[in-house]
């Protein structure tokens, strides 16, 4: 039995989610997790000195809760996920799947944390220009809201920070351009964790000959 641990990082209102939850319908054996469940509560999160709420930083997470989850997941092996869309390719490659289970966990903050980053098989990172993602923050309704200058006082120089740590410290992350449609988004990560697969399968059958 094996198993991929996919990351779908990135950018607030990058895509996350919704590339998530499609790759879960076209992927058998594979669950999702998401990171936004870890949120500590309100009453939790410090606040700083302008009264924003400090939501985008590791500390406002229970990120070992988060580490232990996958690693629960992993050792149980076990999904309730079934393929429920055609495949998007017409040759046999999804059979090859049969013996391996796949997590994907999409979240803002995933490779700023070393014991998760020790999980990864594949890493995925979404961005957006400044202006497009301040845009569809703007139609999006949280729980607390975003009180005026949030975006620019806390969530867009918190995104920065941590991406500019990632990219000192991570490797082997392969960017995607959240403003392409979520079909070439899917065409692509889709068919990129399908050659993941061919090359854990291939890596299996030369162990077991």
């Amino acid at each position: 039995m094996k198993i991929l641990v996919i990351g779908l990082g990135g950018v607030t209102n990058g895509g996350k989610t919704t590339l998530a939850e499609k790759l879960k319908k076209l992927l058998p054996n594979c669950d999702t997790l998401c990171q936004d469940d870890f949120f500590k509560p309100e009453s939790e999160v410090e606040t700083d000195e302008r009264g924003f709420k400090l939501y985008d930083v590791l500390d406002a997470l229970y990120m070992d809760e988060m580490v232990k989850t996958i690693h629960n997941w992993m050792k149980s092996h076990t999904s309730s996920g079934v393929a429920t869309e055609e495949p998007m390719d017409t040759c046999n490659s999804l059979k090859m799947t049969e013996d391996v289970y796949i997590l994907v966990v999409e979240g803002f903050l995933l490779y700023n944390y070393e014991p998760l980053n020790e999980l990864w098989n594949r890493r995925y990172f979404l961005t957006l220009p400044y202006e497009e993602c301040k845009r569809r923050r703007s139609t999006r309704v949280y729980q607390p809201a975003d009180t005026p200058g949030y975006f620019d006082g806390h969530v867009w120089p918190m995104y920065l920070k941590y991406k500019n740590e990632m990219e000192e410290s991570a490797s082997n992350i392969v960017y995607l351009d959240g403003t392409k449609s979520q079909e070439e988004l899917l065409s692509y990560v889709y068919n990129d964790i399908i050659q993941e697969l061919k090359k854990l399968r291939e890596g299996n059958q030369q162990v077991t000959a």
